[in-house]
């Protein structure tokens, strides 16, 4: 479940967004949903659990490939438009290394959320169509961890969205050229 933040009906650019939530009193998480901050709701072992292993496999995958990326755990934000930008679960930014002091990703090639029951028709509505306005992603995975499977979204060479069901085996994330056993996400 989500709530819309106590912002007295202001609506907020990303950059202005930032800046409020590093004034904000009390911690929480946010997204900004077309200029209004929305809370992000409290998150249950298990489903840290599973973000935890999918930032684990990414990295160890772009270990393995020696691919000049990043797999970051949530907390980087990607910047969807000027009043729009999501925190996803994990994601992988390709390019040079980011500075330190970095908010939003400026090359995300992978962005991933793991389903909740609260967020999963906003995982797979609003932010399937969000993640893809950004030029850089190229695969938007959707992690179901009762499940047991990823749907993966792909973006072709052609533009176009291609969608598939994994249950087993290895996903293969090219670009940037990373093969992860699905089972890895996985208890």
């Amino acid at each position: 479940m989500t709530a819309i933040a106590k912002t007295e009906g202001r609506r907020f650019t990303v950059a202005a967004y930032l800046d409020w939530l590093e004034r904000q009193a009390e911690p929480g998480r946010y997204e900004l949903v077309a200029g209004v901050p929305v809370a992000m709701a409290p998150e249950r072992v298990q489903h840290m659990r599973v973000k935890a292993r999918v930032w684990r496999g990414l990295s160890d995958a772009i270990s393995a490939a020696g691919v000049a990326c990043e797999a970051l755990p949530d907390g980087a934000t990607v910047q969807v438009d000027e009043t729009t930008a999501f925190e996803p679960d994990a994601s992988v930014n390709c390019g040079d290394p980011l500075p330190g002091d970095t908010v939003i990703l400026p090359n995300p090639v992978i962005v991933v959320e793991v389903l909740s029951p609260g967020t999963a028709s906003i995982d797979t509505g609003r932010k399937l169509a969000g993640y893809f306005t950004v030029p850089s992603i190229r695969h938007y995975l959707i992690v179901d961890a009762e499940k047991r499977l990823v749907i993966h979204h792909d973006r072709t060479e052609a533009g176009l969205i291609e969608t598939g069901i994994v249950t087993a085996g290895n996903l293969v994330l090219d670009p940037p050229g990373l093969t992860i056993a699905i089972d890895r996400f996985f208890d």
